[in-house]
């Protein structure tokens, strides 16, 4: 399909909205917005499935604003209610629809329609507050709107969403992945059915398959690919390079220095790996700003995402929360530690850059034992990898710059007992997530080099984990000089003073006092863990099966049943017992008509 003009394929747009469009400088429509727009203005369920980039939120803000204006002119909308939801699966994603909604409000004609966002990190009551201001369009998270249609009765929202028009699910796959299942459940057994229902997403599942038989009407279903083999925008060039597991991090730091990127976005597998590399990537890389943002920073990653639009010549650390919504025109690279343990979730990284038919380009470092990821990628994605090697930029390694670049992390660790505990922990927290990749046919713990890639992380040891074998110990490299591991200090004197003083304590009793003395037990690997976990579970259903069985047996018994007599004696006794009770009866004649003495 190719781009279509508003104004011509668009006749039933009213004025505010084509100006609106006109003066965020969007001349023509995408295909998904050719698609979709004139559907759900004919009231008609979608689900849509296009590449990343492809102007997916203006495809339901435009018919949803449109929608909203034509139902107030037959019936003026009130303040307290609200007609259009919007869920998405993160903050991040929820703050970026609000805002393209802002700017289409700020028209005269469309600012008395009232917006709202409902999103986790805050109080509830500031949300249940905002809906005094009004909420006609509501963009939330899922477990946020729950909360406030379950818990908050004092609001009675299952009242305000009666005439609901329109509900949209933005990143739709990605609910079902962050496991939102049973809360879209819940959420949807409050709305009217009698509504319209949008899903968009880049990728299809077969758990979204089944959100669509549940939660929508004869869906029109839309699929928009630039090219029948690719599923990644035109204009994204995507490339592999095939690394040593040591030299992984010198490689991904020469690539950085050697381009002039205005921004780019660094993935890493976990929370603690961003935590670790934020605090040493700076000193390699003082001309470019390093970000870092991550899933556990509750109240901080809203400023973070800010200055990084902001800022140039900016790199941004994080995990895949980032992979999805995230809309920076200016995103010229996106480079990955390593494949994400969800395949679908490659497409969504790579797709950050490459935005509105902008260039954009993406590196995957491999190890030689994961170069079969770029086959299965293909098949299984649609996304074609380029080997780097074939282009003319040649990423040199020496073996001077490797020791000095291990050096210089081993000196940071020394200096800060902080980023000593970060290495240790990015690096454990590492190889868990490595555990469970979906692809672990082709991504296996057992033949990872576990030494070399902590050589490459920069470890001042190996950390205990029945993981690493003899061998792993042969391939490490660390520092030059023998550590004193008790003696590396942290800059943070409150700290360091805590940590002196239980050291002393450890020396006299043997035992770190901040830990409770647990049974010492053989620690085990992952994939062990697992195993005696599943087979837990199954013992603990089948002991509730038996005791369902014992219970179902208990009630067939028939019980004794009571006759009339007994009924009318012990009736006679209760009233004999007030008598004596209200004095009405000596003792001697209660016990003469109870027969105390028999």
């Amino acid at each position: 399909m190719v781009e279509k003009d508003w104004v011509k394929c668009s006749p039933v747009l009213s004025k505010p909205v084509l100006n609106c469009i006109q003066k965020q400088g969007f001349k023509n429509m995408t295909p998904i917005q050719a698609a979709v727009i004139p559907l759900l203005l004919s009231c008609k369920d979608v689900v849509a499935e296009a590449v990343t980039g492809s102007g997916k939120t203006l495809a339901f803000v435009v018919p949803m604003l449109e929608m909203l204006m034509k139902k107030d002119k037959d019936y003026p909308l009130r303040k307290d209610f609200v007609y259009a939801v919007i869920i998405s699966p993160t903050r991040e994603l929820a703050s970026q629809i609000f805002k393209v909604i802002e700017q289409f409000l700020q028209e005269s004609e469309l600012s008395h329609i009232t917006l709202c966002q409902l999103v986790g990190g805050r109080p509830v009551e500031v949300d249940a507050a905002s809906f005094k201001k009004g909420a006609q369009i509501a963009v939330c998270t899922p477990g946020r709107l729950q909360d406030l249609l379950a818990e908050r009765k004092q609001l009675n929202l299952p009242a305000r969403i009666k005439d609901l028009e329109l509900l949209i699910l933005d990143e739709a796959d990605r609910l079902l992945d962050l496991g939102f299942s049973s809360t879209l459940n819940t959420i949807l057994q409050y709305l009217p059915r009698q509504r319209r229902t949008g899903l968009f997403s880049a990728t299809q599942t077969k758990e979204l398959q089944d959100l669509v038989r549940a939660g929508l009407r004869n869906p029109v279903l839309i699929s928009v690919k630039e090219k029948s083999t690719i599923s990644t925008p035109v204009s994204l060039e995507n490339y592999y390079i095939i690394v040593e597991p040591q030299d992984k991090f010198l490689l991904l730091l020469n690539f950085i220095r050697n381009r002039r990127m205005l921004k780019g976005l660094f993935f890493l597998p976990t929370c603690a790996c961003v935590d670790y590399w934020a605090d040493v990537l700076p000193v390699f890389l003082p001309d470019l700003k390093i970000f870092a943002i991550h899933g556990k920073m509750k109240h901080k990653r809203g400023k973070i995402l800010e200055k990084f639009r902001a800022a140039d010549s900016t790199i941004l650390l994080c995990t895949d929360l980032m992979a999805r919504g995230l809309d920076i025109p200016e995103v010229e690279w996106v480079i990955q530690w390593e494949p994400p343990s969800n395949p679908a979730a490659l497409v969504h990284r790579v797709g950050r850059t490459a935005r509105g038919g902008a260039a954009g380009c993406s590196l995957l470092p491999l190890l030689p034992s994961e170069d079969s990821y770029v086959a299965f990628i293909k098949a299984n994605q649609q996304v074609e990898l380029a080997d780097w090697r074939s282009s003319n930029d040649e990423i040199k390694i020496s073996d001077k710059l490797r020791k000095k670049v291990l050096s210089i992390l081993h000196q940071q660790q020394m200096k800060d007992r902080a980023i000593f505990d970060k290495a240790q922990r990015a690096f454990v927290s590492h190889m868990r997530a490595y555990s469970k990749h979906e692809c672990n046919i082709l991504l296996r713990l057992k033949e990872l080099p576990l030494g070399h890639i902590a050589t490459s992380y920069g470890l001042l040891k190996l950390p205990i984990m029945p993981e690493i074998k003899q061998e792993h110990q042969g391939q490490f490299v660390g520092p030059d000089e023998k550590v004193d591991f008790n003696a590396i200090p942290y800059k943070d004197k409150q700290k360091e003073t805590s940590r002196l003083l239980k050291l002393e304590e450890y020396k006299k009793t043997g035992v770190w006092p901040s830990k409770k003395k647990k049974k010492m037990s053989k620690t085990q690997p992952w994939e062990q863990t697992k195993i005696n976990k599943q087979e837990k579970k199954e013992r603990r259903i089948k002991r509730k099966d038996q005791k369902q069985k014992m219970a179902a047996a208990g009630k067939a018994k028939k019980r004794k049943t009571v006759t009339q007599e007994e009924l009318v004696e012990l009736a006679a006794d209760v009233a004999l017992i007030k008598k004596l009770k209200k004095r009405k009866i000596t003792n001697e004649q209660f016990d003469k008509k109870f027969n105390v003495e028999e």
